[in-house]
């Protein structure tokens, strides 16, 4: 997890850190069963993006490692 994505984890309330890890725990057995995060990039497929209501989450699939890392999350509560 990237130090920025860190730092929003630890202020989220409860069940919005719960909700982090249920999309976490889904991308993690089909990483590219979300968008990607820009679509007109044809070399940023391995950048995803997942929202669900006002959370949403970025992550890039590092294949070689086979492992994410979340980039980004955005809270709007």
């Amino acid at each position: 997890m990237s130090a920025p994505a860190a730092k929003v984890l630890d202020v989220l309330p409860e069940h919005a850190v719960d909700t982090v890890w249920d999309i976490l725990a889904a991308a993690a057995v089909d990483p590219w069963g979300f968008r990607q995060f820009d679509i007109d990039d044809e070399e940023g497929e391995d950048v995803c993006y997942a929202a669900v209501g006002q959370l949403s989450v970025t992550f890039w699939i590092n294949r070689p490692l086979r492992s994410l890392t979340v980039l980004n999350i955005v809270w709007l509560g």
